[in-house]
Formats: C-alpha cells, sequence, structure tokens
C-alpha cells in the first residue's frame, strides 16, 4: 500500500518508519527539498499546489497530512481523486481557532471564554467584554508559543495586535490552569475508537519540552472527562486517523485549548511506550486496517531537543533512555530530536529524566 502525505517533517519521518514494517510506503510532499521524511522515502519537491505534483501525489492509495497548515485547497483537490483522511473538513477547522472553539462550543465541550476579532474596534469590544488578562492569538497559523500575546491591561491590546500583524484573531481569557494535558485518539475507517492515556506536558518558552505518561495523578474520571471530548470531536467531523485534543486541568474541570488533526509530539514516547504507537496507529487508521491497543508499556518520558543535541554515547549510556534525531540543521528553538525514557514505574521515570536532563544542561553549557 502507498500512502501520500502532505508535508515531509519529523512527524512524517515517523510516519514513514512506522510504516515499513506494515508494508505500507509513503510519498511525501514537500517544497523544502531534503526534508526529515525526504531523507527515508520518495519526496516529491514542490509548492503544496503544483498541480503536477498533486497528480504525482494522487497516485497514491490514500492520503494524509502531517501537519494542519498545508493549505486546504490542496486536500480538497486531492479529495477528488482520492480518499484523504482525516477529511479537508476536518484540516478547515484545526487551521482556524475561532472555528475550532466555535466547534467546541457547540459540542458542549468547555473552553475558556474567547471573541472572534477582526479589527481594532472589536478588539476593544472583545476586551470588555473577556475581561483582563486575556490571550490574543492569529486564527491561523502560529505554533510553539508564536502568533499570540497576552494581554495584562487594556492599553496593550491595540500593540499586541498590530504586533500580530493585524489579522483576524481570537481574543481567549487567560485560564489559570494547574497543568497542561493532551488526549491522543484515533479512530478508524469503522468508526471504532482507541483512547492513549492521558499525557502531562510541560512548555518553556511556548515550546513543548517534557511530556509523561500516563500523567500523573489522572484519574479513571479525569480520563473519562478527557474521552468524552474527543468522541464528540471524532464523532462530528467523522474522523479518521490520530487527534491530539490539547486541555488545561483547572479546579473546575478540563477546558479544551487546541486540537490538532494529526500525529502530535506529545505522543512521541508511543515508540516505546506504547503496544502500537500514535504513528502506526495513524496509518491503520488511514489505510483501512484494525487499530492497535493504546496501552502503555510501564511509565514514560519524552524529552524534546531544541536548539541543540547533547552527545549521543552520553544520552545512550542511560538505561532505558532512546533517542531520535530528526536529520535537521541546527538552530536555535528548532527540534531537531526527541528522547524518549521507559521504565517500570513513575520512580524509575522520574529518576531516569533527572539523568537526562542533567545530560542536557551539560550539553548546553558547552
Amino acid at each position: 500500500m502507498l500512502i501520500g502525505v502532505l508535508g515531509a517533517g519529523q512527524l512524517g519521518r515517523m510516519l514513514a518508519l512506522a510504516g515499513y514494517p506494515l508494508g505500507v510506503r509513503c510519498i511525501f510532499l514537500d517544497p523544502h527539498a531534503g526534508a526529515p521524511a525526504g531523507q527515508l522515502a520518495e519526496q516529491i519537491v514542490a509548492p503544496y499546489e503544483d498541480a503536477s505534483a498533486l497528480e504525482q501525489l494522487a497516485r497514491a492509495d490514500v492520503v494524509t497530512y502531517e501537519f494542519e497548515s498545508v493549505p486546504e485547497a490542496a486536500a480538497r483537490q486531492l479529495a477528488g481523486r482520492v480518499p484523504v483522511r482525516p477529511s479537508p473538513e476536518a484540516l478547515s477547522v484545526a487551521q482556524d481557532r475561532l472555528h475550532e472553539k466555535t466547534l467546541c462550543q457547540t459540542l458542549g465541550i468547555p473552553t475558556a471564554a474567547f471573541r472572534g476579532v477582526s479589527d481594532e474596534r472589536e478588539l476593544e469590544a472583545a476586551v470588555t467584554a473577556i475581561g483582563l488578562p486575556a490571550v490574543l492569538k492569529t486564527r491561523r497559523l502560529g505554533y510553539d508559543g508564536k502568533g499570540q500575546r497576552i494581554l495584562h491591561q487594556a492599553a496593550d491590546a491595540v500593540p499586541a495586535w498590530r504586533a500580530l500583524g493585524s489579522v483576524p484573531a481570537i481574543l481567549e481569557r487567560f485560564v489559570e490552569f494547574a497543568r497542561e494535558l493532551s488526549l491522543l485518539a484515533v479512530r478508524g475507517t469503522d468508526g471504532r475508537i482507541g483512547y492513549y492515556p492521558l499525557i502531562e506536558n510541560q512548555h518553556k518558552d511556548g515550546i513543548l519540552r517534557l511530556s509523561l505518561a500516563p500523567a500523573p495523578r489522572a484519574t479513571a474520571a479525569l480520563q473519562a472527562e478527557a474521552e468524552a471530548m474527543g468522541k464528540k470531536l471524532l464523532d462530528r467531523l467523522d474522523y479518521t486517523g490520530v487527534l491530539a485534543l490539547e486541555l488545561f486541568e483547572t479546579p473546575a474541570g478540563l477546558l479544551a485549548n487546541e486540537i490538532a488533526p494529526r500525529v502530535h509530539n506529545s505522543g512521541h514516547f508511543t515508540i516505546e511506550g506504547a503496544v502500537t504507537s500514535q504513528f502506526e496507529n495513524h496509518l491503520r487508521a488511514v489505510a483501512g486496517l484494525p487499530l492497535g491497543s493504546t496501552a502503555l508499556i510501564g511509565h514514560s518520558a519524552m524529552i524534546n531537543l531544541v536548539g541543540d543535541v547533547p552527545e549521543r554515547a552520553a544520552v545512550l549510556a542511560v538505561e532505558g533512555a532512546h533517542l531520535h534525531l530528526y536529520g535537521k540543521p541546527a538552530r536555535a528553538g528548532r527540534k531537531l530530536g526527541h528522547i524518549t525514557f521507559c521504565g517500570s514505574d513513575a520512580v524509575t521515570r522520574d529518576a531516569g529524566v533527572a539523568k537526562l536532563e542533567a545530560i542536557l544542561a551539560a550539553s548546553a553549557r558547552g
């Protein structure tokens, strides 16, 4: 089976690696020559909207995407020729934060209070309605902390709007959350759904740095609350593939923050830490194959390597550590790889994380 993929970044790279044992090959379309996935599989180097490139990709049995900023028009054009999973409709919702939050509101999924903003007058009205502090985010694009500003006082609003390019935005009430969690769900073509246990995520400068799975202190009730939210989204979107739901845990319960219609950074640990990785399950789902078990194997952590890669020997000397490098040139703030640590229990996991973080700190000091 041949699966076409829009985008050839590190998520695509890990999809390709998951496909080979299944006899599934991937072909990628990405405008950047030498992209991470293109180092391991065939890559069509062309703009996403290029008609000839889309024609080449359409020879696949099914098409998916590895990040949500690919042009919706390209996905819709392909959908006229070959199944596209998740659907272009799911892509459209995830590309616009206002549409995303509005869908959650329609489905009864709790979110922070929000208002759409298209000009400075609407911004002032939104600040009055939402209150401060609040977060101003561009409706489209923006990831890893980009495309957003925190407003502490009314005088911050217009300068923040202009700094973001005066583009359509959404204002959200600032959430005083206890922690950030994510739920990874996978839905097959037959409508069957699998859920991975909740993951705790820790960010720095807007970039995910550490994920812990299963999330410490995550009760069965909290897992059920998250799964109920995920099911509403999956069913409404008639979704196929892996969906990530980013959540805030608050004293009043869970709030949905964002959705990602693809495999997710917080789920990288599943390669070693779950019976079936998120990457394999995504391929199984979009290919119409039975889903694999989402059960975890012990307790795992994932540490992102951002801007710097430590000495491989030092990392691999830590028993239980697994190193994944993406084949990307180093650059400040760039995700270059990740380390997974798997242990039999939470104490072992936390000790492993402490060792690895000490190695990373030493590497950063040079």
